[in-house]
């Protein structure tokens, strides 16, 4: 395994770099004045003015559609676009949309590109390649344990010519924002009561558009306080049955949980790569603190505490970032179903570790640490809320330790 950067990778991170200097980190505190200017207003949930600017200055430069491999995006391939998407996580909340890679627009164009039909893609995946509109994927609900994708009640029935989808969905990022205008629903196809089909084909997925009849966001979701308003914000959704075309199915009925495997191997992927680039902007945040801070006649620098816990992250964040890069080889030279075992692992791993940096980050600034002066506090919460997105750390765990228990049985 060789991880050097080709000539492409270091390119294009160069060119990143200078993008985030010059536009995205002095774009951080205009972003929330304007998400601030905007609540209890009717443009709460749009996006801010801001990110439409950054995302006009990405695409000049051809910072656009890095993350989707083959003719719709860079042609870049996990390694080569593992190391950018680090450089976009140090600003999680403005440089992946900026450059069109922020979940879930993410998973739901590598679904639409893979998985879609030719009228499919001209419909939404074109508009979302364009950045002229988002979307919304609808999986978890709030009844059943959703870490068990086989549990979802939500309902999608053929009626003749068209699906009724009958349910209630939550944590469907960006959801609240009206620029999402396609969601991605994943329900039960198969009769209730139809034993004779596998638990595994029992689900299927399909386009529903906002403006459907019967699709009401119910209410927008806070995590740890924060409603996620830059990101377009988590919502409820219920779908209260609604008509849509069967055209509008993805792949076929009963190819609801293949898809979502296929779709949420990259997402975690993605997550990680971001997650490493939080934990660096934390660790420089904490080393310039420690630096300029004096406690007790001395800089905290010299502090041995200090010490330990900047050492500690910079350990902690290599050991993240070449398992991450191994996963990201592997998933392109035997392909995600190869490199499954890895993908749990960096999902268990990389957001404790970004989690314990961004902590001790916290630690290190005092109560700057936990106020809106610094991103920490927000970096924190993504990471926690990272255990859980895209399966909890437990089921990983159960998933991984099954597979290498399997090994020596």
């Amino acid at each position: 395994m060789d991880f050097a950067y080709d000539d492409r990778t270091r390119a294009l991170a160069e060119r990143l770099q200078t993008f985030l200097v010059e536009h995205v980190y002095p774009a951080e505190a205009v972003l929330h004045e304007q998400v601030q200017r905007a609540r209890g207003t009717d443009r709460e949930w749009s996006r801010p003015a801001v990110v439409t600017e950054l995302k006009a200055a990405a695409r000049a430069q051809g910072l656009w559609n890095l993350f989707i491999p083959g003719e719709h995006g860079a042609g870049l391939t996990n390694a080569q676009y593992a190391p950018l998407a680090e450089l976009t996580g140090r600003s999680p909340w403005l440089a992946p949309e900026a450059l069109n890679c922020a979940a879930p627009d993410t998973g739901n164009m590598e679904v639409l590109a893979e998985f879609g039909t030719p009228e499919q893609q001209s419909q939404w995946l074109e508009p979302l390649l364009d950045g002229r509109i988002r979307s919304a994927f609808c999986m978890t609900e709030p009844d059943v344990a959703s870490s068990d994708a086989t549990n979802i009640e939500t309902r999608i029935r053929r009626d003749g010519d068209e699906y009724v989808v009958s349910g209630r969905k939550w944590w469907s990022t960006g959801a609240m924002d009206p620029a999402a205008e396609i969601f991605v629903v994943m329900g039960q196809s198969a009769d209730p009561a139809d034993d004779s089909v596998h638990r595994h084909r029992r689900q299927s997925m399909i386009l529903v558009p906002r403006d459907a009849e019967g699709v009401r966001v119910v209410r927008a979701l806070h995590t740890f306080g924060y409603d996620d308003a830059p990101h377009g914000g988590h919502a409820e959704v219920a779908f209260d049955d609604v008509r849509v075309p069967a055209a509008n199915i993805l792949k076929g009925e009963g190819e609801g949980f293949a898809i979502a495997q296929a779709r949420l191997g990259p997402g975690r992927i993605h997550h990680c790569m971001r997650l490493i680039g939080m934990a660096e902007r934390a660790l420089e945040l904490m080393c310039r603190r420690a630096n300029e801070r004096e406690a007790f006649g001395r800089p905290l620098a010299q502090q041995g505490v200090v010490r330990e816990q900047v050492a500690n992250a910079r350990v902690a964040i290599e050991q993240a970032r070449l398992l991450v890069l191994k996963t990201a080889w592997l998933m392109d030279t035997v392909g995600n179903k190869g490199a499954h075992a890895e993908i749990q692992a960096i999902k268990i791993a990389v957001p404790l570790m970004a989690q314990r940096v961004i902590d001790d980050a916290i630690q290190v600034h005092g109560g700057a640490g936990v106020s809106q002066d610094t991103p920490l506090a927000e970096l924190w919460v993504a990471a926690r809320t990272l255990r859980l997105a895209d399966g909890p750390d437990e089921v990983h765990r159960m998933s991984l330790a099954r597979r290498e228990l399997a090994r020596y049985s």
